[in-house]
């Protein structure tokens, strides 16, 4: 049942990205000559009109193959004969997607249980935030130049800036205060600590709220994933704490076991935050500007608007083949770290 929610849930984040390359393609009467769920050898296929539908054997990734895209082509629909606007749409409707996807099912998840305001529980005493004056009802509004809006974000930053101090602006009785925090080290937790806790309990709001802590439930993920790749890129996480598709199934199993005797509904509210996570998550990486991703692509676009003439396609393509086989030998790497971590 595991790899079943997991296959499930891969397939429909991967093929709706696609689907933005496909839809965007069309409407630039680019011809798309194949559009494939899952890498490898095909299992099964049809074509209709020009392009082939097909299924691969591996069960991860998928493809929107457009004539012209890595290979000169003297056909007037080819990719790369269209202008640097048609390509760029083309290219960033996948991840555009992913982010319409997420929003799409967080409209659906705080609908359904509402939103995590960043209102205190309670401050706990001898701590920084007890002794600047706050207390329980206080809603942070703003850590630093971070706007707060979830109390998830709280945690997020206070995980993310551990040691440092930092300016937070709260309201009570709906007044603005300020108060500016160093965290105090906790020899039991062995974390840094303001001294506040919120409440896990959420609020069900009007439609208008609905549709807008869905934008901020989205922003969450996207600043979360921005949060991590930073601490990567900075040498504080390493390959060793990332998490590839094995990983990934192992947490959908996981979060599957631990809810199913809730019912039904739980199950699928909990795998629809998955979705959300995943969702927008593979829409920020795609965007990293790495050949043979998405961002890869547009900022070759970006280079050609600037020049006045675009890289020679075949240079191009060399660029981005290389690219990917170091991304696979990375994703090789991941899962081998995820099958230890499940074996020890």
């Amino acid at each position: 049942m595991n790899i079943i929610l997991a296959l499930v849930i891969f397939s429909m984040i991967i093929l709706f990205h696609e689907l933005g390359h496909f839809l965007l393609a069309k409407y630039n009467d680019v011809k798309v000559n194949e559009f494939c769920l899952g890498l490898g050898p095909t299992i099964v296929g049809f074509t209709k009109g020009e392009t082939k539908y097909s299924l691969k054997l591996l069960p991860f990734g998928g493809a929107c193959m457009m004539e012209g895209e890595d290979e000169d082509s003297t056909d007037d629909r080819s990719f790369n004969n269209k202008s640097v606007l048609q390509r760029f749409s083309i290219i960033v409707a996948g991840p555009l997607f992913n982010f319409i996807m997420a929003v799409a099912f967080s409209l659906i998840l705080v609908g359904s249980v509402g939103f995590d305001r960043p209102v205190l529980l309670d401050v706990t005493d001898g701590y920084p935030a007890q002794e600047a004056g706050m207390q329980a009802g206080d809603e942070i509004v703003k850590l630093g130049n971070k706007p707060i809006h979830l109390y998830r974000e709280v945690s997020v930053y206070t995980y993310f800036h551990a040691s440092e101090a930092v300016e937070v602006t709260y309201k009570r009785d709906g007044e603005k205060h300020q108060a500016v925090l160093t965290p105090k080290y906790d020899e039991e937790s062995g974390r840094y600590l303001f001294g506040f806790y919120g409440t896990t309990a959420r609020t069900k709001g009007n439609f208008v709220q609905t549709l807008q802590y869905s934008f901020y439930e989205v922003k969450y993920w996207i600043s979360s994933t921005i949060e991590s790749l930073g601490q990567l890129f900075r040498g504080r996480v390493g390959v060793d704490d990332m998490s590839g598709p094995v990983g990934i199934v192992k947490t959908i199993g996981d979060t599957y076991t631990e809810v199913k005797s809730d019912g039904v509904f739980m199950v699928f509210l909990n795998m629809l935050n998955i979705c959300i996570l995943l969702s927008a998550n593979l829409g920020v990486m795609n965007l990293l500007p790495i050949p043979a991703l998405d961002g890869g692509r547009i900022a070759f676009l970006i280079v050609e608007a600037l020049r006045g003439k675009r890289m020679d396609p075949n240079k191009e393509g060399a660029v981005n083949l290389v690219f990917l086989m170091l991304l696979m030998v990375l994703m090789a790497v991941i899962m081998f770290n995820d099958i230890r971590k499940i074996v020890m």
